[in-house]
């Protein structure tokens, strides 16, 4: 929820909380200015017009932003490079009744990628084959040897994906066997790229301004592309129905929600349309998953990224990779919910295994930090990892220590899988091709936030030297400009599930539109209390005698936790986001705790 931003006065004079963070208004005098004007034209109210202000959002724009629509946000398809020929392709193998092979990343964008163009070609009457790499025998991308296995079941189309805009030698197998390949991807993209149709607005010489999409928004945009091909030929004549495209933004929202992709323009109007159609519970898959995972209330990003996303992933992970995009495709509520418990349990041996590695990564860490606490990111590795969990691993480090990590799984031939994570402003992905072109590496690549690799372990120590030499400067300059950005101060009194709604008008949040912050000024910590998984709930009192509850997710052993439990009974500057809650039925406001200051001027514990 940090953001490096231009420094503006202190909110409640914070300069260090207990994260060691200042407190900043994210409004500057011109952002007060544009608020007060929205809220006089549009009667938004106070808070809501400081949070649309704070994301750049003026006067004139704020009717459109509170309700984006397709209509206006769509592009034509046919600006992405190379649009036109996967159309002509795909609606050329609809019309002749074409076997197309759909080869799907093992991850929450492919699955849902692969389930919205197999659905399509259903509704077509026109066969498809899914396929989904196994993570640890295939790795990540199209394989030879899958190649020919789809070769050999009659495919003469082949779709990536998710995936293939690197995969060089797996597509020139697949000409070579006769299969046309049209890669719908969204990854950052090398000079060369391979012989194939690549539909990918993050690839080079594309100027379409779609990079902000994941691979199921590419998807999707190919899809009206097709669609509108086979309209102009006459496809769907003789009584043949029209396939219904937006039944498929449930999909295209979980994609993007769980990719992390950026929450504004047509994103933004992909989740929002997404979400109303996962309400009407009209895909036994998506339906399952959320109540097998105890979502509770409307669906919302949150469901999305942290309870569903998750059991998808597992089966890619450490079980299945196919099981998700085969869920998400189900018309079977009862076959539905079958696999969504296989997920389920899956996603919890995931946690086991997670834990356990991050116990390790974790000490690994804090060893390289006490040799050097300046360093610019983290590079940790083991051969008793599992690569499933190495991703997840980087994240929670990442979180913990504020800077770029990687963690690297290293198999019995001492070839290690990682992936990375990054903070805000530096490129990861741009870092990890520079170190394939660097001869460092064995293959790797990903988005600005995230990426993978593979890495033989006798070059680890010269990757870990090649990230301090490339990146000490930005990340310094990056972390110096860290703080958290305050939207405004409230009392408890004043957190009411009437201000939580109208502030989900300014939503979805997620990457790119963070969820709003606010303060607590002098509150008294009357309870805290440990719960779950590492959790922290605590009760906010205000000088009223009104009072907030709130939860701080997995604080218990963290420097947050350790503060909350110090501070207990005294009053406290609490910052942190509003959330809903329909547990039990009843609709309540909580707030969702990342950082507090005394609130006396003692110094942080």
């Amino acid at each position: 929820m940090s953001e490096s931003l231009p420094r503006s006065r202190a909110s409640l004079g914070v300069e260090r909380s207990v994260l060691g963070r200042a407190w900043r208004d994210r409004l500057d005098a011109a952002g007060q200015a544009r608020a007060l004007a929205i809220a006089q034209l549009h009667g938004t109210g106070d808070l809501l017009s400081r949070v649309l202000a704070g994301r750049g959002i003026g006067p004139d724009a704020t009717p459109f932003y509170l309700d984006p629509t397709l209509r206006q946000l769509l592009p034509d398809p046919s600006s992405l490079v190379d649009m036109d020929a996967a159309a002509a392709r795909i609606a050329a193998a609809v019309e002749r009744a074409e076997t197309i092979a759909i080869f799907g990343d093992y991850d929450v964008d492919g699955a849902a990628s692969s389930a919205l163009l197999a659905d399509y070609f259903r509704a077509c009457g026109v066969r498809s084959i899914v396929y989904i790499p196994d993570r640890i025998f295939e790795g990540y991308g199209p394989n030879m040897e899958a190649i020919r296995k789809l070769a050999a079941a009659e495919a003469t189309l082949l779709i990536t994906v998710d995936c293939g805009t690197a995969s060089h030698a797996a597509l020139a197998e697949a000409r070579r066997l006769g299969l046309d390949a049209i890669v719908l991807d969204h990854h950052q993209a090398g000079e060369t790229l391979p012989e194939a149709i690549i539909v990918n607005p993050n690839r080079q010489d594309d100027l379409s301004g779609q990079g902000p999409l994941c691979a199921a928004g590419v998807a999707f945009l190919t899809l009206v592309a097709v669609q509108r091909l086979l309209r102009e030929r006459g496809f769907f004549g003789s009584g043949r129905e029209v396939p219904d495209l937006l039944a498929g933004l449930d999909l295209v929202a979980l994609a993007t929600v769980a990719d992390v992709a950026p929450l504004t323009g047509l994103n933004r109007a992909f989740v929002v349309k997404g979400l109303k159609l996962m309400q009407a519970r009209r895909r036994p898959g998506l339906t399952a998953l959320l109540d097998i995972a105890g979502a509770n209330g409307p669906p919302r990003p949150y469901h999305l990224g942290f309870l569903v996303g998750p059991r998808i992933n597992a089966g890619g992970r450490i079980g299945d990779a196919g099981l998700g995009a085969r869920l998400l495709g189900l018309e079977d509520p009862i076959e539905a919910m079958r696999i969504a418990r296989e997920l389920d349990g899956l996603n919890r041996e995931r946690q086991e295994l997670e834990r356990a590695t991050l116990e390790e990564a974790e000490a690994q860490a804090l060893a390289l930090l006490a040799t050097d606490e300046g360093k610019a990111g983290l590079v940790v590795a083991s051969e008793g990892w599992h690569p499933g969990v190495v991703g997840l691993v980087a994240s929670r480090l990442k979180d913990k220590f504020h800077r770029p990590t990687f963690a690297i799984a290293i198999d019995a031939e001492g070839l290690g899988t990682g992936s990375g994570r990054s903070i805000a402003g530096i490129d990861l992905g741009g870092f990890v091709r520079a170190a394939v072109s660097a001869g460092l590496l064995v293959k790797g690549g990903g988005h600005k936030m995230a990426a993978g690799l593979t890495v033989a372990r006798d070059r680890l120590d010269v990757f870990a030297a090649f990230l301090e030499e490339k990146l000490a400067e930005p990340v310094r300059a990056a972390r110096a400009g860290d703080c958290l950005l305050i939207d405004a101060a409230l009392t408890a009194a004043g957190a009411t599930p009437e201000l939580a709604a109208s502030l989900e008008r300014a939503g979805p949040y997620g990457a790119a539109n963070p969820e709003p912050v606010f303060v607590l000024p002098a509150h008294r910590l009357a309870e805290v209390g440990e719960v779950g998984q590492g959790h922290i709930r605590i009760r906010a009192l205000a000088g009223d005698g009104s009072r907030l509850d709130g939860i701080a997710f997995r604080a218990a052993a963290e420097p947050l936790g350790r503060a909350l439990r110090a501070l207990r009974g005294g009053r406290v500057h609490l910052a942190g986001s509003l959330a809903l809650d329909h547990r039990g039925g009843r609709e309540r406001v909580e707030l969702r705790l990342i950082d507090l200051a005394p609130a006396d001027g003692t110094p942080s514990p």
